[in-house]
């Protein structure tokens, strides 16, 4: 019986490969190579049990008990869940976390049903090497930042430029207000979004500015002080446009996501927990009248919203924008003292960015 190991390739991952991972919930939990599914060999109970045999007696006492333990039925039903997955991914690769014992069994459990699938040589380890390696190289390659008040459609532009899209790896916008309703990923799976992203974008890369913590997460240290670095342009757009931009963000498109994810009564709950809880946050730099007053306005506009008219929120947003996101941004200006290869209306960034990639 032949159990192919294949070498570590990005490409798998860059081409949206199916991957099975077989490692228990709780390793899946604290980060996965991406797109990969978790139907896994042994669960967290039975793998801590197995983990203290091997601790104890070894190997071969390990693998006793860890066949003893997933035996009869609860292997048919476990290799049943693979051929159920790979009926709907024949190309599927299968990877535990070093590429050895628990995807060799798998790979022959399988064969025994007739299927012979290749794992992945040196597992989710040496994958996220090889993710971890592209990453650092992508720090040291040309980069442009795209600056620029809130509200002035600076993730768009990166996309449309060619991105990467940090804010979209951690699901989170970057700002007190960005929280995503779905939850924000393990610090390994950002790190692996983002290795993806990089994959699939060719350098040089156009990045909008972030701080190094985006939401819960951290960018990676070696692509930040690649950003660092990196020449930037400024987006400039008046209040009007960003307002209207803003309101589309945090209010817009929010409630579709809730409301898409958890219904409307579940999803307008969450929502103006979320919002209420975005702006309490901001207690110490607004300052306790200030802070009450926003509140107050973002109460009567949810009353207004659930009237049907979602624009009240513009009575809140907008001094949101000019008493807090504003001078944040322009204090960081000129603590950094930055300069810029270009400053001008989204379109001319957008036709800079194009053409700097295209140099």
């Amino acid at each position: 019986m032949s159990l192919t190991a294949l070498e570590p390739d990005l490409e798998w991952l860059r081409a949206g490969r199916a991957l099975i991972d077989v490692r228990a919930p709780v390793e899946f939990a604290q980060g996965a190579l991406p797109g990969a599914v978790n139907l896994p060999l042994m669960d967290d109970e039975e793998r801590h049990r197995v983990g203290i045999r091997y601790k104890e007696a070894g190997q071969g006492a390990a693998i006793e008990l860890g066949q003893r333990l997933v035996g009869g039925s609860l292997k048919r039903r476990r290799v049943e869940a693979w051929r159920a997955y790979l009926a709907a991914h024949p190309d599927a690769l299968v990877y535990c976390f070093r590429g050895g014992l628990r995807s060799q069994i798998a790979q022959q459990w399988l064969a025994e049903a007739g299927i012979e699938r290749p794992r992945i040589q040196g597992g989710w380890k040496a994958m996220r090497q090889a993710l971890c390696r592209h990453i650092d190289a992508a720090g040291e390659r040309p980069m442009l930042i795209v600056g620029g008040l809130t509200g002035c459609a600076k993730t768009e532009l990166v996309q449309r430029a060619g991105g990467p899209d940090l804010e979209a790896c951690a699901r989170h916008k970057g700002s007190a207000f960005g929280r995503h309703p779905l939850p924000a990923p393990a610090q390994i799976d950002f790190e692996h979004a983002l290795g993806r992203e990089l994959l699939s974008v060719a350098a040089p890369y156009v990045v909008e500015d972030e701080s190094r913590h985006i939401g819960s997460v951290n960018i990676p240290l070696s692509f930040w002080r690649g950003m660092e670095r990196a020449p930037r342009i400024r987006v400039e757009m008046p209040l009007d446009w960003r307002l209207a931009r803003i309101h589309k963000d945090y209010i817009e498109d929010l409630w579709a996501i809730y409301a898409g994810q958890y219904g409307e009564w579940l999803g307008w709950t969450l929502m103006r927990k979320q919002l209420s809880s975005a702006l309490a946050r901001l207690r110490k730099r607004l300052g306790g009248a200030r802070l009450k007053r926003l509140q107050r306005l973002q109460a009567l506009a949810f009353a207004e919203h659930a009237r049907g008219n979602s624009l009240a929120h513009e009575a809140w947003l907008a001094p949101l924008l000019t008493e807090y996101y504003d001078p944040l941004y322009r204090h960081q200006l000129d603590k950094h003292q930055q300069t810029f290869l270009h400053v001008g209306d989204w379109d001319s960034c957008l036709a800079f960015a194009r053409d700097w990639r295209a140099a």
